[in-house]
């Protein structure tokens, strides 16, 4: 599932080629088709991220977009290729268009559900004004383990799999230390290493968590080859030698998500 970094550059992405243009709205799949025909030929105000959320303005009216796991967007210069039956929304202009299949969610919300969905959520780091105390409230008095805290949308909001593991990994933690275990200070640093590192996953389109001195080209070692692209210390790296101390990066299964850690570097 896309992490929060990418459900950003989304928000970016429709901003750049959309924002106060008129866009034709179509759902060649027809699952969207009866809120796409009120929405054609309106201007798209605002687009918006919180989360794994992306939200559409379109006047008064937002279109709710949740990838889930098998969701994609493909964004291209007009003219548009022919819509397929598996584009849920296509939103196109004279320039460009942007097509969505396979998400979770897409569907039209009126302002007050919007608000909900925001209300439900947690903190996001990529979000200005967010509130990492928010989260701080219900960590520092939970029983459950740090990597599952991360991981739960109502307490912190973007943070998936491999920015659970590395900033973990980061800052020496022990994926199964209870939230009420963690220092504020050590909640301040991770917030604040999460707002840097998803920063950069916008700019980059990729996840990048090494520190200079341990890229490929400072440690003498081959770049990681992997579908998901970018430098990690220890996300899907099971088995293979932690770049810090040696010792063998190890996996398990929490709450039906693979965890990575390195014992050495993240010692109880």
């Amino acid at each position: 599932m896309p992490e929060g970094h990418t459900i950003h550059r989304l928000a970016q992405d429709h901003t750049e080629r959309f924002a106060d243009r008129t866009v034709r709205v179509s759902s060649p799949q027809g699952r969207f088709a009866e809120s796409a025909a009120l929405l054609d030929g309106r201007e798209l105000a605002s687009a918006e991220a919180h989360g794994k959320h992306l939200f559409l303005g379109l006047d008064e009216d937002w279109i709710h977009i949740h990838l889930g796991l098998f969701g994609k967007y493909a964004f291209g210069a007009v003219p548009a290729p022919p819509a397929t039956d598996t584009v849920r929304l296509r939103l196109l202009n004279d320039e460009h268009y942007a097509d969505l299949r396979g998400p979770t969610a897409c569907e039209l919300i009126t302002d007050g559900e919007k608000k909900a969905i925001h209300d439900r959520l947690g903190p996001d780091p990529l979000r200005a004004g967010d509130d990492p105390d928010r989260a701080w409230k219900r960590i520092s008095r939970s029983r459950t383990t740090i990597a599952a805290l991360l991981m739960d949308q109502k307490i912190v909001a973007g943070v998936g799999n491999v920015y659970r593991a590395e900033v973990l990994f980061r800052h020496g933690i022990d994926p199964y230390r209870p939230g009420k275990d963690i220092g504020r200070r050590e909640w301040d640093a991770m917030w604040l290493d999460l707002v840097e590192l998803m920063r950069e996953g916008v700019r980059n389109n990729r996840i990048d968590t090494v520190r200079p001195e341990h890229t490929p080209e400072a440690m003498g070692r081959p770049p990681r080859v992997d579908d998901h692209g970018g430098e990690v210390y220890v996300y899907r790296r099971a088995a293979m030698p932690c770049h810090i101390c040696d010792g063998e990066i190890r996996t398990a299964d929490l709450a039906a998500r693979n965890l990575f850690w390195c014992p050495g570097c993240q010692g109880r």
